[in-house]
């Protein structure tokens, strides 16, 4: 008999090969997405581990194609992945944590939304903590492949396992400085299996990642070849083009720039309702005909430097001396939180 569900039984053996006769807690969405409902993910199952020490495995079932076969790629499974979750935990805890079924509710509704994948080494800014309402220094993630799980074929196509990590915002800024995939392995000697524990330090703490982090950036610039911002824009201003940007994500476009123009890399911008790629060479702001909210801007050394001087987390607008025509404004960044209020205003 033909299985109605053979995604599902895929990722459940896969499971059952890493936890034989193990029975998880299971999350089952009631009102799934495909029927109208809020939530994209139809479950997610929560094993509990104690080696090497103790934590929640989660494991998502929703992101790749659990039932019949739907989507046109015949090689992937929906969307290619399912997304899983390592949460510290005390050896005692008998209860997922239902914060972690949220946020892992709320990525995938961002993918559903908005059609951007998240692939291994990819990051996101949390803006805020990972869990609203707790005092942790945990406000980012990155994507890994799962180190246990790693990737399965079935009948609907492959499903790569991709754990989220979450990272301090200082480290989150080390990453963006440099690479995920070289500061992953950073990670992973101090977090085994890459958990997510919301009451540790950041390992930027040591002055042994710090210095790894500084030589790897001189050596190898930044990795980060594109940034997708939801407070960045840009619009001609008469003679001018007026670059706009948040006060929360000037700094971590700022430290973009410095790791990929000196190197001979371009970094792309992308909004709401436009982008921009930058680059360095002879000086140069236009659009091209077919791309008109693409804006392309190259840089000299010099002018590179007199826009670094204007990205900073303080509202106002400013020109910037050496790289005319380009002006830009800073914008308060509020942060909100899931009722919509106001929590936080940087800038």
């Amino acid at each position: 008999m033909t299985s109605e569900t053979p995604g599902w039984d895929a990722i459940n053996a896969a499971l059952e090969r890493l936890y034989p006769g193990v029975e998880p807690r299971h999350l089952r969405t009631i009102h799934r997405w495909a029927l109208g409902g809020p939530d994209p993910l139809d479950g997610i199952s929560f094993y509990p581990r104690l080696d090497p020490v103790p934590h929640w495995h989660a494991v998502t079932f929703g992101m790749s194609e659990l039932y019949g076969k739907e989507w046109e790629n015949p090689d992937e499974s929906g969307w290619g992945f399912e997304f899983t979750f390592r949460i510290a935990r005390h050896p005692d805890e008998s209860e997922p944590p239902i914060w972690a079924a949220n946020f892992l509710q709320n990525l995938a509704k961002y993918v559903f939304t908005t059609g951007n994948v998240f692939e291994a080494n990819h990051h996101m800014d949390l803006n805020g903590p990972i869990e609203l309402d707790r005092d942790t220094l945990i406000r980012a993630a990155v994507f890994t492949e799962d180190p246990e799980l790693g990737a399965i074929d079935t009948l609907n196509g492959a499903v790569e396992f991709l754990q989220v990590v979450g990272i301090t915002a200082d480290e989150y800024a080390a990453t963006q400085a440099w690479s995920v995939r070289d500061f992953l392995p950073l990670l992973a000697q101090r977090l085994p299996l890459l958990l997510t524990d919301l009451d540790r330090a950041s390992i930027t703490d040591d002055l042994a990642v710090i210095d790894a982090v500084t030589e790897g950036r001189r050596v190898d610039g930044s990795s980060t070849a594109s940034l997708i911002l939801a407070e960045f824009g840009w619009r001609p201003d008469g003679d001018l083009v007026r670059l706009v940007l948040g006060a929360h994500v000037a700094p971590r476009v700022a430290e973009a720039l410095v790791g990929r123009l000196p190197f001979g890399n371009s970094l792309r911008l992308d909004g709401p309702g436009s982008s921009a790629e930058f680059s360095a060479g002879n000086f140069f702001i236009g659009t091209v005909e077919d791309a008109v909210n693409h804006l392309n801007v190259v840089l000299t050394s010099e002018a590179l430097d007199a826009l670094l001087q204007v990205l900073v987390p303080v509202a106002g607008v400013r020109a910037a001396p050496g790289a005319e025509p380009l002006v830009v404004e800073i914008v308060p960044t509020e942060i909100r939180d899931d009722d919509g209020a106001i929590v936080r205003t940087i800038g």
